[in-house]
């Protein structure tokens, strides 16, 4: 039976009437819609894989949206999500100043004198690089500067806008960027068709970016080899042809990308790479003429080569190598030419390291370290350890011991039982009485 109704009741409220837009795109702002127009930009639809996008990226991109700003991620993180690596660090790129991005985040300092930049600090120690777009003050066509000798770029603070940002890279697959929220990957350069082919490609004429700044020689190499990429022929010529560059690039930069082919468990390759295409004879001469000279060296360089694939499988293994133990791998062959049949071999070998303090900036504490290990490594050798726990280099020296037996084919047994003796004592766990089986007898009072 139906209820009366109860005209006391208030009326039902309205309810709000819902559209479906034919076209997602229109709901978006006008001016995030119509960003980059005009700029050759292409945006292709590719939705990465969020477990691998840092959440404190994330969340300093979006900020940076909400107070009406562009920023986006950018370069490598971008590069190795493509290519399905878990990025180590994560970069953005907007169009907001250092300043405006300190207003934003508490946890936020500048930092920089030659072109300034925002530092977002996280738990951990973690760093979020928050770069302002900046354009390049050079030029990208080698008919422009034929008879121009010096095309090395000293100061590059300008800032710019997003298409200019990318144009100013190095190489194309590091010149995309990430939009979070449309999900989208910006490519003004076809670096995503490169991140497909696995090719790594200049922007611009490769000549060119390489005399602007010469250490893009050695990214290309460390890119090729870390991440399994090939040159582009275009690219790998141009390095050839402008190896002699490296020469006047700033020495401590040089340094650091040396290091940087040493870590990351890509030395063999890297090293390889560097001395095919001549760029070991402008860094390392020494090091390279005796890779050149097989008949002096007979194994030598199969030997050299076996020990960076042991420097490899010990990062894969152990992970990150001291600096140190990474020069004194590197330049053991050489040290030990420099040293042999020699009366003072100490003297010859600190005048073979005061050539590269000079020439690659290598910094005085890692020559010296170097020097110890290269002094302790014949005794370690003949078994003799004496004082040489005492040392502060003597896991170093151990490490590269065991490297260098492991390239010879040689038991790695002596370097085992070294550490086993020099490791500290460790005290036994304690153990709780075990109670007896038999009754206690109580001694009597006295």
């Amino acid at each position: 039976m139906r209820r009366p109704r109860n005209s006391n009741l208030p009326a039902p409220p309205e309810l709000p009437s819902f559209t479906v837009a034919s076209d997602p795109s229109e709901d978006e702002p006008a001016d995030i819609a119509e960003r980059h127009a005009g700029t050759g930009l292409e945006r292709h639809d590719a939705p990465l894989d969020e477990d691998l996008i840092d959440p404190d990226a994330a969340k300093v991109v979006r900020r940076l949206e909400r107070a009406g700003y562009q920023a986006y991620l950018v370069g490598g993180c971008v590069r190795d999500l493509l290519l399905n690596w878990r990025p180590k660090d994560f970069d953005v790129a907007t169009n907001a100043r250092p300043e405006d991005v300190r207003a934003l985040f508490r946890n936020c300092r500048v930092i920089g004198r030659r072109f300034r930049l925002a530092h977002v600090l996280f738990g951990g120690g973690k760093v979020i690089e928050v770069a302002t777009f900046r354009r390049n003050p050079g030029v990208t066509d080698a008919s422009e500067v034929e008879d121009v000798d010096d095309l090395l770029i000293r100061s590059d603070n300008v800032f710019g806008e997003a298409h200019e940002d990318a144009l100013r890279r190095d190489f194309t697959i590091n010149a995309l960027f990430y939009d979070l929220d449309r999900r989208q990957v910006l490519d003004w350069c076809g670096g995503l068709d490169d991140v497909k082919g696995r090719t790594i490609r200049t922007i611009g004429d490769a000549a060119v970016r390489f005399r602007e700044d010469p250490v893009r020689m050695l990214r290309a190499i460390k890119f090729a080899a870390r991440l399994d990429l090939g040159l582009h022929p275009v690219v790998y010529d141009a390095i050839v042809a402008n190896r002699h560059e490296l020469a006047r690039a700033a020495k401590p930069r040089i340094f650091e990308e040396i290091l940087r082919l040493l870590r990351g468990g890509a030395a063999h390759r890297s090293m390889w790479l560097l001395w095919e295409m001549g760029c070991m004879g402008v860094l390392l001469p020494e090091l390279s003429a005796l890779l050149d000279d097989v008949e002096a060296m007979e194994d030598g360089g199969e030997r050299f080569f076996k020990r960076l694939t042991a420097l490899d499988a010990k990062f894969r293994d152990e992970g990150l190598v001291d600096d140190v133990t990474l020069m004194a791998t590197l330049l053991y062959d050489a040290i030990e030419e420099a040293t042999t049949g020699v009366r003072d071999p100490n003297g010859a070998m600190l005048d073979y390291l005061d050539s590269l303090v000079e020439r690659v900036s290598l910094p005085r504490r890692i020559a010296d370290g170097v020097r110890r290990i290269m002094t302790m490594t014949p005794r370690l050798l003949q078994g003799r350890v004496g004082r040489a726990p005492r040392n502060e280099y003597f896991v170093p020296a151990l490490d590269v011991l065991e490297m260098v037996l492991v390239s010879r084919g040689e038991s790695t047994q002596l370097v085992d039982r070294m550490r086993r003796e020099a490791a500290p004592a460790q005290p036994a766990p304690a153990q709780g009485r075990r109670p007896s089986a038999w009754p206690r007898r109580t001694p009597r009072h006295r």
